[in-house]
């Protein structure tokens, strides 16, 4: 329209354009094609005077044509300066508004030194069903097979050559990828096997000796009777003491399984037992009968000898212990071994479903009379272990990142407890890093991607990790994926996570299709209700539960495995041909979904503008705990055992509060300006400080150091509260009614303070206690 005008007005002074242009050169920041405006000599003359380059008038390049404008009169002067003036107003406006409905930046080339107008080039991501189809085109089963074999080894325990070997070639992935890779180094001290081998005698005949161990077990040699406990869980124990049956001083056999090896250990030393046997049961086990099992007792994560603070020189810490740590010898043992013993096991018959084990030949009777002797030679040790890190950084938000982790280290070949789950993290980060560099993708966080050592000793390098860096971590990891041992079957899928992304969890099983059927996760594994079929809590030996209940950050785990069969997980049948036969030879297509599952909800958590973390789920499981409290409450002061002063008043006006909080926060997340940088960070950073407002700021890490109050353990959590109003009601030594009130007001205030934290600014809380 600028061409037309000034063509219109030539034509009216009856002149000829000048010979030569100026070209502007637009480029297009969305990778179109250039725009070439052209401008006339008169304009770039205009330009050269307003930027201070004159014009040197008295030069003439051809020979002098007199102008028509002499040649007409004053009428038709004034009559063409007008129609001039409303043609040029006119093309003007419309060069002006065609020149703003585009957001591309005008770059001047020419020889006149004029200034340059740079706009930085704007940060833009892919749509979200465009990321998705990109990371699981990009995952490939071959891929995924070559790092498998490139990551397999049948020596590679914590703080051994065949550990760092590995951590050598993570750090080599990452280097290639461009992550400025780094590592963490501790010095920790784990439980070796000692020179001479545990031993087991029955009836004084040795019964055999292994190679087998449990880690942080205690030492020495004790000797009393044979006891048979099932799984050694606490009810498990109340069932023996119903039928007045002492575990004080017996050795207890138990079965592996339900719950950790450090449970089980601390169930039965709170009852003053003198040492634990576990054996694998062929119910639980398909594995060979003369297959030992490994693990550890410490009911803790992290070097239990710098409990609440990190080992980074090993040289400057007093010495310490954690109260984790079993003060009764513990000792794994063979389901030929277990036969051995329970077999010749007399006493009563066992309560009823505990016999259903299948030990050749063998009734379950409980025993309490034959003597056992155990004898525990580990040796405590130090070892240097090395964490690995890579970082893809965000564009927009740099300093919040998500962490997606797994453990490196195994005692045997540990193929679906760590080769798994490493090769997957490498491969992730090389499918999401060749998404940025070929596609376009521009994640708004970062990612660091981590590869733990000692994770066999309980989460160690995890741990270790967190308490060297928490103050900083739980103000900008906003979550943590792991990885281990995501792969160990086919017919089911179980994930456990902090109710803050239940809702992603979800979504993301709808958008995932099953490697062994013709539909998506959640279509196949779900069920009539996702939560209870798919959901389940956080367990101790979890490398999330010290992420989510020490550290406050919001956690991730899950897992395709079997329903009827434990995976021989701590075994050194752990291996890719076992694990073939348990995942029906589909363990490349399981090991791609899971990489799906990772890979989608970490991408989400990169991309949006606003976090996927929904704060209205904690709502419910807080009303939860206070309905049981409630009921309780009312038996209580039914009954007379406990004074009605106290009420629920209080935590019930902490869980409105919360509830009202999580509520404003979900419709200011509803009614948010995408747009609105500011307003989106303000935003998240809210969310972000939910899970760590869950941590009681009344107890020391030291001394207690899962301090959620909800998903961690200790006397500061809701189901400690619970437990003591269960003791109270049965009249045992261990209530106490001041300790009672005392935990109601610390409970509430954490979860009050956790409403203030969401409402946001001091003039928006609602603080009604």
């Amino acid at each position: 329209m600028m061409d037309q005008a000034r063509t219109t007005i030539s034509k009216i002074f009856n002149g000829e354009p000048r010979s030569y242009t100026r070209f502007n050169l637009t480029q297009n920041m969305e990778g179109g094609d250039s725009q070439v405006e052209m401008k006339l000599s008169s304009d770039m003359d205009e330009d050269m005077e307003a930027n201070g380059v004159g014009r040197n008038t008295n030069q003439q390049n051809g020979p002098y044509y007199p102008s028509k404008l002499s040649q007409r009169s004053p009428k038709n002067i004034c009559i063409s300066v007008i129609a001039i003036l409303v043609l040029f107003i006119i093309g003007y406006l419309i060069g002006y508004l065609s020149n703003r409905s585009t957001d591309k930046p005008v770059i001047n080339h020419t020889n006149c030194p004029v200034t340059e107008n740079i706009i930085p080039e704007p940060v833009y991501s892919l749509d979200w069903s465009d990321l998705r189809d990109l990371l699981k085109k990009k995952l490939t089963t071959s891929n995924i097979e070559s790092n498998l074999k490139e990551f397999s080894s049948y020596s590679h325990q914590a703080g051994t050559a065949g550990d760092e070997a590995l951590a050598n070639k993570v750090m080599g992935k990452f280097k290639a990828l461009g992550m400025s890779p780094w590592t963490d180094e501790h010095y920790v001290k784990v439980q070796d096997p000692g020179l001479s081998y545990n031993r087991v005698l029955f009836r004084d005949n040795v019964v055999g000796t292994t190679e087998s161990y449990l880690a942080y077990s205690a030492n020495g040699t004790v000797k009393g009777p044979a006891l048979y406990a099932h799984y050694g869980r606490a009810e498990d124990f109340r069932q023996l003491q119903d039928r007045n049956i002492e575990v004080n001083g017996k050795v207890v056999l138990v079965r592996a399984g339900l719950l950790s090896f450090a449970e089980k250990v601390a169930n039965a030393a709170s009852l003053n037992a003198s040492a634990v046997l576990i054996y694998p049961d062929p119910l639980d086990y398909k594995i060979k009968d003369d297959t030992a099992l490994f693990g550890h007792v410490h009911l803790g994560t992290g070097d239990p000898y710098t409990p609440g603070f990190p080992s980074f020189n090993h040289t400057q810490f007093p010495p310490a212990q954690s109260s984790g740590l079993p003060s009764i010898l513990a000792q794994t043992i063979t389901a030929k071994q277990a036969t051995e013993i329970m077999r010749q096991l007399g006493g009563q018959n066992s309560p009823r479903g505990w016999s259903d084990g299948m030990l050749r030949n063998v009734p379950y009777q409980l025993g309490d009379k034959d003597n056992i002797t155990v004898e525990v030679n580990n040796v405590l040790t130090q070892k240097k272990i090395h964490n690995v890190f890579g970082v893809i950084k965000g564009y927009v938000d740099a300093d919040r990142y998500i962490v997606i982790g797994a453990q490196r280290d195994a005692w045997g070949p540990g193929f679906a407890k760590s080769t798994v789950g490493t090769s997957l993290l490498v491969e992730l980060a090389k499918t999401i890093s060749d998404m940025i560099k070929n596609d376009g993708f521009r994640p708004r966080r970062s990612m660091v991607f981590a590869s733990w050592s000692a994770g066999e000793f309980g989460s160690v390098g995890a741990t270790e990790w967190l308490e060297g860096y928490l103050a900083s971590l739980n103000m900008k990891a906003f979550t943590f994926i792991n990885l281990d041992g995501i792969v160990s079957g086919s017919e089911t899928f179980k994930a456990s996570a902090s109710p803050l992304l239940y809702e992603l969890i979800e979504s993301t099983m709808k958008q995932v299709s099953s490697p062994t059927a013709t539909k998506t996760l959640h279509e196949q594994f779900a069920g009539s209700s996702w939560e209870k079929s798919v959901m389940e809590p956080i367990d101790l030996s979890d490398s999330a539960y010290p992420f989510q209940t020490f550290s406050g950050i919001p956690s991730f785990s899950f897992r395709f495995t079997l329903s009827s069969k434990a995976y021989p997980f701590g075994t050194i049948e752990d291996t890719y041909e076992n694990l073939q036969q348990y995942t029906s030879y589909n363990t490349l297509k399981l090991v791609k979904a899971a990489g799906e599952v990772a890979g989608l909800v970490t991408l989400r958590l990169v991309h949006d503008h606003l976090l996927k973390l929904s704060a209205v789920k904690y709502t419910s499981v807080i009303r939860d705990y206070v309905s049981q409290i409630s009921f309780k409450l009312q038996k209580l002061h039914s009954s007379g055992r406990l004074s009605e002063t106290v009420t629920i008043q209080w935590i019930l006006s902490a869980l409105g509060s919360y509830d009202r909080a999580a509520s404003a926060l979900a419709s200011t997340v509803r009614n948010s300006d995408l747009e609105d940088m500011e307003q989106c960070r303000i935003i998240n950073n809210r969310i972000m400080r939910v899970e760590g407002s869950l941590l009681s700021p009344f107890v020391s890490p030291r001394e207690s150091l899962f301090r959620h109050v909800l998903l961690g353990s200790g006397s500061h959590t809701l189901a400690a509260l619970v437990d003591h109003l269960d003791a109270i009601n049965n009249g045992l030594e261990s209530a106490d009614v001041d300790q009672l009130k005392n935990q109601f007001a610390l409970a509430t205030w954490t979860i009050q303070g956790c409403a203030n934290t969401l409402a946001g600014d001091i003039w928006d809380l609602d603080n009604e206690i």
